[in-house]
């Protein structure tokens, strides 16, 4: 019988250290959004909906946003690769909040300024200490969004494309996050144990 060859033979797994990271709950997601002012609180929101690094976040223009398809379309700095992330119900939301008061061609934009953000830092650490939280960053929420995705049977080429990495290697971390998901998939599996007679082994006789 002829077998197939394993399409993630070639991959390379990360080392030990880089599957080693940190998700929130949604207790403290909760803690955190209640701990926020609105432009950081739809900020913060967005960020586990979509998956999207803070610098991507900050330079959001209206142009790379699709209301009609509800998603967004993104090029992806160096590698000029195109990055389409379908917008969910919470995600749409807040766009449809910030169309409303839309202003200048950034999608989040200092209320303050009118201009882009450009330093979310000090904000960040300010709600962490009000929520009583640490240890999370901006990139925790994007772990986040991963995690819950694999978590609801997402399969890793898809979060592969949501996250746009490059390749497979980087989004295989995740799979280490899905053991229920893992739990459902060989729940799948017909039983037969019913159908099967367990025949006794005769015993050696001295």
């Amino acid at each position: 019988m002829h077998h197939g060859r394993n399409p993630v033979r070639l991959v390379r797994f990360l080392p030990e250290d880089n599957l080693q990271f940190r998700t929130i709950s949604e207790d403290d997601e909760q803690r955190l959004l209640e701990a926020s002012p609105p432009y950081l609180r739809e900020l913060i929101l967005f960020a586990i909906n979509t998956g999207l690094r803070c610098g991507d976040l900050l330079d959001l223009r209206w142009e790379e946003v699709d209301i009609d398809e509800k998603r967004l379309s993104l090029i992806m700095g160096k590698s000029r690769r195109r990055l389409e992330i379908p917008l969910n119900e919470t995600a749409f939301s807040i766009l449809l909040g910030k169309q409303a008061v839309k202003h200048g061609p950034h999608f989040f934009y200092n209320p303050g300024t009118g201009d882009r953000f450009y330093d979310l830092k000090v904000g960040f650490r300010a709600i962490l200490k009000r929520a009583g939280l640490t240890g999370i960053t901006w990139r925790t929420l994007r772990h986040t969004f991963a995690s819950r995705l694999t978590r609801s049977g997402v399969d890793l080429v898809t979060v592969k494309e949501l996250l746009g990495h490059s390749t497979i290697n980087t989004t295989m971390r995740y799979a280490h996050s899905n053991h229920e998901t893992k739990a459902r998939a060989v729940a799948r599996l017909p039983r037969r144990d019913k159908n099967v007679t367990v025949v006794p082994r005769k015993q050696k006789t001295a």
